[in-house]
Parts: structure tokens; C-alpha cells; sequence
């Protein structure tokens, strides 16, 4: 109740701060009634939306469509609410200063509110609107193929040129077009790798997710070499409320089924090798593992048999698996590739020149290639999208790498 009580307040302090800044700018009575019917029906919708949210049953389009409206009203207010605020600090000062001196003619304690002021709160308002309304409607498919190039001085030599696609976080329950998933799976079998790497979120929460999208992802070319998939957090289902604890178990098998269904198979805590050649590599697949989130994965029981001197490409859901166990392990782990972050789907990447998501000050990896002492891990982006039903800044990621035998990272 006091949760509720507090989003009250918070919206109430918001859209009070933000009509003053619309009757700043317009006297017209018609645009600030329709100012305040629209604020007030999407204000109602949301509260009457997230009193329906269901925890037996997770989230649902109607409840991504929710947190989208939500962010998209209440982020720019924010910012309108911040300016208006600043302007009443600056007000009140003025005001202080003018009574004490005798010099207040207008016989008001507040100066009037500047027209200037709102015009700009509003302009810069419109960044974020623009963009967040963009990423609901078009960034959430505008999926990118990220090729990256890795070296690796004891790569054996017959690999020398193999190529690898990963994908990560699909999350299926929240697609909504399938003409852009399958323009997704067109990109994927446009590269025509080696091997083929899912790195867990395959669902948000119920297998049945999956399930229209099957046919589509059963497109997804045969790779020579396999294709392969670990499980990641969402995959367990931990985020509802189940009637038992069987039905939560039921569900957890047929996740692990699908993958099988769309033709992956499903490392647990295991490792397998594909021989090129004379050489061979292993594949080393743990269950999830995250700082904070379920720790299913055994990495010591995923690399049975393994040598440190074997070449090994890790598929780890979580990132932070790399940071607190992985970078520094014994076994010498080459190459680890994880996702779950999705760059909080919101960000500013420019090659080159800056990458940045709030993301990165909870995640040290979180986009991207990093290095630790020789060893790589990279982070893929996400294929689909989760709570927020939109990207804006970081882009839905295809990524095609290639190892190459040299001895360092170019």
C-alpha cells in the first residue's frame, strides 16, 4: 500500500510541475483540457494495468505495452518536472532577494514564470520521447550483425578461420511480428558459420512462449559443426508464482525441450568437442550463474576431462559468471561468451568514440569484447527484448565471429 501511495505522489508531484509548463506556454483552453483528459486516461490506464498484473502468469503484452506507455509519458515529464523545479529555486531566491530589497513593483512575491524556460524544458522533454517512441515501434528489430575477429596464439591450426554465430536473449513471449523475427533468421543463414551458439533466455518465463515461433527458428540453417545452447535465468522460471512446485518443474523440462525443438542442443554442465582435422576444440556449456541470480552453474563439472592446454569456448549465460569465477579459473577458459545484460536496451553507442548504458555501473562487462590476462569474453547484446518492449541506442545483435592463430587481439 505504501508502494502504491509513493507512485502516487511521485506522478502527482510530475504531472503538476509538467502542466505548469504546458500553461506557460499555451493560455488555449482546449489544449490544456485535452492536456489533462489524455495525462489523466493514461494515468488511470496504467494504475488500473499494473492492479491486473498477475504473478502466476508473468509478463504478457499487455503488461510489456504498460511499462512501455509508462516510460514514455513519465520520462519526459521527469525531465519537464526538473526544469520547472529548477526555475521555482531560482523564483523563490529572486523573490527573497526583491522583498528584502524594496524593489518588488508587481506587489508579487514569485516573479512569473518564464515562457522561455518551459519552451526549452519541453524541446529537450521531446528527446527522450522521440526515442523511446522509436525504439517501441522500430528499434526493438532493427537487429545489427556485429562482427568481431578474435586471435588466439594456441588456437589450434585447423581452426585457424573458423567461424562461430551467437545469439543470446531471445525472449520470445515478447515478440509481436513475425515477419521481423524471420527477416532475423534470413541474417543468420546470410553468414553461413561454422558453428552456431545460443547463449540462454529463450522464454520470459513459459515454454508454451515459444511455441508459435518454432517453425520460424527451425529455419536457422544446420551449421557443419553444430549448434549449441546454454540456459539463462529467465529459463527457469523463477519469476512467477506457480501453483506447485511441479507444475514450475513441468515447465522447466519443456524449456529445456524447446531448445531441443528448434534443433540446439543443450549443454548442462557439460562440454563437447568438435574435431577439425587433426584438431579439436571444446565447447563448455554451464547452466546460469549470476552475481545476484539463480547460481546453477558448475564450471568445474562442465570442463570434466578438459586440460587447461585444451582450447575452450565457454557459453555462460551472465557476464558477472566471468567476472567472479571464469577470468581467473585454472582451466584456462579462452573464450567465454554470455548476453542476459541486453545494454539495459537503452543506451548511446558510437564506434569509436562512446559506448555507454546505465547498465555498465552495475555490469563491469556488459557490451561488447573484454581481456583479462589473455582470456576474452564477449557480451552479446540480446536478440529480443524484455520489460521494456522497445531498444533505443543499443540495437538487437547478430554476432559472427572469427578466430584467427596470432598472438594478440587485433
Amino acid at each position: 500500500m505504501f508502494r502504491w501511495l509513493f507512485l502516487f505522489i511521485i506522478i502527482a508531484i510530475v504531472e503538476i510541475y509538467s502542466f505548469q509548463a504546458i500553461r506557460t506556454i499555451s493560455k488555449s483552453r482546449v489544449v490544456l483540457s485535452v492536456y489533462l483528459i489524455v495525462s489523466i486516461s493514461v494515468i488511470i490506464f496504467i494504475f488500473y494495468q499494473f492492479s491486473k498484473f498477475d504473478r502466476s502468469v508473468g509478463q504478457t503484452q499487455m503488461s510489456l505495452f504498460t511499462l512501455g506507455l509508462l516510460l514514455l509519458v513519465l520520462v519526459p515529464k521527469i525531465i519537464m518536472t526538473l526544469f520547472m523545479f529548477l526555475e521555482d529555486v531560482f523564483r523563490i531566491f529572486s523573490g527573497i532577494i526583491t522583498h528584502f530589497m524594496g524593489d518588488n513593483d508587481s506587489g508579487n512575491f514569485l516573479p512569473n514564470r518564464r515562457k522561455f524556460i518551459s519552451q526549452m524544458a519541453l524541446a529537450i522533454a521531446a528527446i527522450p520521447f522521440t526515442s523511446l517512441l522509436y525504439g517501441m515501434t522500430k528499434g526493438k528489430y532493427n537487429y545489427k550483425v556485429i562482427k568481431q575477429t578474435l586471435f588466439f596464439s594456441d588456437l589450434p591450426d585447423d581452426f585457424d578461420g573458423f567461424t562461430i554465430t551467437q545469439i543470446s536473449d531471445v525472449h520470445s513471449g515478447s515478440f509481436d511480428n513475425p515477419e521481423k523475427i524471420q527477416y532475423a533468421v534470413d541474417l543468420i543463414n546470410q553468414h553461413k558459420t561454422d558453428l552456431m551458439l545460443f547463449t540462454g533466455d529463450i522464454v520470459n518465463t513459459h515454454a508454451t512462449e515459444m511455441h508459435p515461433w518454432i517453425e520460424t527458428f527451425n529455419k536457422i540453417d544446420n551449421h557443419q559443426y553444430g549448434k549449441f545452447a546454454v540456459l539463462g535465468n529467465h529459463d527457469y522460471g523463477e519469476y512467477v508464482t506457480w501453483s506447485s512446485q511441479a507444475a514450475k518443474d513441468e515447465n522447466f523440462e519443456a524449456i529445456k525441450k524447446v531448445y531441443g525443438d528448434i534443433g540446439f542442443d543443450l549443454l548442462l554442465n557439460q562440454n563437447k568437442k568438435i574435431k577439425k582435422g587433426s584438431s579439436e576444440i571444446a565447447i563448455v556449456g554451464v547452466e546460469n550463474w549470476g552475481k545476484n541470480f539463480k547460481q546453477a552453474g558448475d564450471l568445474n563439472k562442465a570442463s570434466e576431462g578438459l586440460s587447461n592446454e585444451d582450447f575452450k569456448i565457454l557459453m555462460s549465460h551472465d557476464p558477472s559468471h566471468w567476472e567472479y569465477e571464469v577470468k581467473n579459473h585454472d582451466k584456462n577458459f579462452q573464450l567465454t561468451l554470455s548476453g542476459h545484460t541486453h545494454g539495459l536496451q537503452f543506451g548511446i553507442e558510437i564506434p569509436g568514440i562512446i559506448r555507454w548504458s546505465p547498465v555498465q555501473y552495475v555490469y563491469k562487462q556488459w557490451a561488447g569484447l573484454y581481456e583479462n590476462l589473455g582470456r576474452y569474453i564477449y557480451v552479446n547484446r540480446g536478440f529480443g527484448f524484455h520489460a521494456y518492449p522497445g531498444r533505443v541506442g543499443i540495437w538487437p545483435e547478430i554476432t559472427v565471429f572469427e578466430l584467427k592463430k596470432a598472438e594478440k587481439v587485433a
